[in-house]
């Protein structure tokens, strides 16, 4: 050491101070994304009953999850003002009794049209807040070093989620009905919104970031970087946005039909319910190896891995509609699953990556928000082909065109190979003649 520093003493204690803290930080980013995932994937297993209960069509009830999906993208950039405004306590206490308030309604629900503003939209607003754009701002303040894999435990989140709240939901709907098993949920979510409440937010959200290299290993620029304003007009932006957009359509037009397509198909409710869940957990181990695997072999290798692997698992899931054979369901749960979430920490990363500087959450704010508009035109479209063809399959080959467009800006733009930050443009002035 340079010896103007503090004491060695006191140095080990601030680092297992930051140490506890950053992954306190990761812990919660982690915790809240699978709730929010959790919450938001279960209604694939109140869709049959709540269809059946209220005489609704498949598009109807598909629909409600449309509404979800587009309503968290586009509030997603309210929660990061809310969080930059207000902070983080607010933030994520407010995003939890949200949530909580609309399990309480949906419960007493009595039109699918109330399910619409409750699940849909009140919802929604309440998982926006406490999902990846807040996580992505939080992970960024304690992990500027490696960022692509703290970015990939907490995108775990969403897989960890699924795998075991959508049995549970399951479970709970067989055994006392889907109206009290919204009531359950919004027990638990009072609970959490005392364990919310009482979390150190000044401390977690206040961190100073980590000087020297930036994320990944990257650079850490002192500039101001690049504005919101001027990345929307850069290519890089535009390949991210569609990729996600499309990535979000192609996943959710597959992944709202699964459950009641395997049921359709012959399959226990409970074995289509744990089916979809082992997907999840896959995707586990698909999002975590992801962001090692990045750092190693670069992001768009493993970013077409992963289309190429989604790509084969949708049609896995095409064969089964034909032939009910057990094992191109163990492939579909497989391959599909184990890609499931896997382009998250990778557009995130190279988010962090292109776009430095005050407006990097900003950025990719927007960019999230795309998939989440994809994921809502997604949603609502599976429920409108099925409804006009009374076959799941035109959803799974328009999915499956979806990823191959997702998977072209990473083929196309030179940018993704080796991703560096976009400087602002400096506008020439000519010199003046003396």
């Amino acid at each position: 050491m340079d010896g103007t520093g503090p004491s060695p003493a006191g140095q080990s204690a601030a680092g297992q101070g930051n140490d506890r803290l950053a992954l306190l930080a990761l812990i919660s980013a982690f915790g809240f994304i699978f709730i929010s995932r959790g919450v938001a994937d279960s209604w694939m297993v109140f869709l049959l009953p709540v269809e059946q209960d209220f005489g609704a069509t498949r598009q109807q009830t598909a629909g409600v999850y449309s509404v979800y999906m587009l309503t968290t993208g586009l509030s997603a950039p309210l929660a990061g003002l809310i969080l930059r405004q207000f902070g983080a306590r607010l933030n994520y206490g407010l995003g939890v009794l949200l949530i909580g308030c609309a399990m309480f309604l949906a419960a007493q629900a009595s039109a699918i049209g109330e399910l619409y503003l409750y699940v849909g939209i009140l919802a929604s607003m309440g998982i926006s807040a406490i999902g990846i754009v807040p996580a992505s701002a939080l992970i960024g303040r304690w992990y500027r070093h490696r960022m692509s894999v703290a970015m990939g435990v907490a995108y775990s989140g969403l897989g960890t989620g699924s795998l075991l709240m959508v049995p549970l939901a399951q479970w709970l709907i067989e055994w006392q009905g889907w109206r009290s098993t919204y009531t359950t949920m919004g027990c638990g979510l009072a609970i959490l919104l005392v364990v919310t409440m009482l979390l150190p937010w000044q401390r977690l959200a206040g961190a100073t970031p980590l000087r020297g290299r930036g994320a990944d290993g990257g650079t850490d620029p002192a500039g101001g970087g690049i504005s919101l304003r001027q990345a929307v007009r850069r290519p890089e932006f535009l390949g991210l946005a569609l990729s996600f957009t499309f990535t979000g359509f192609s996943m959710y037009t597959v992944i709202v039909q699964v459950v009641p397509f395997l049921v359709e198909s012959g399959y226990a409710p409970l074995k289509a319910a744990t089916a979809f869940g082992l997907a999840g957990m896959l995707s586990v181990g698909g999002v975590i190896s992801t962001g090692w695997l990045s750092h190693r072999y670069g992001l768009r290798p493993i970013a077409l891995l992963s289309f190429t692997c989604t790509f084969a698992g949708i049609f896995c899931l095409l064969f089964l509609s034909y032939h009910r054979l057990e094992w191109l369901l163990v492939c579909f749960v497989g391959i599909f699953g184990i890609a499931q979430g896997a382009r998250g920490p990778i557009v995130a990363t190279l988010s962090n990556r292109l776009f430095t500087g005050p407006s990097a959450a900003a950025i990719y704010g927007v960019i999230y928000a795309c998939s989440n508009i994809g994921a809502g035109i997604g949603a609502w479209g599976s429920g409108y082909l099925h409804d006009i063809s009374s076959s799941y399959r035109p959803a799974l080959l328009v999915a499956a065109a979806g990823i191959v467009m997702a998977a072209l800006p990473f083929l196309l733009l030179q940018a993704f190979r080796a991703p560096v930050p976009i400087q602002p443009a400096v506008p020439s002035h000519p010199e003046k003649s003396p």
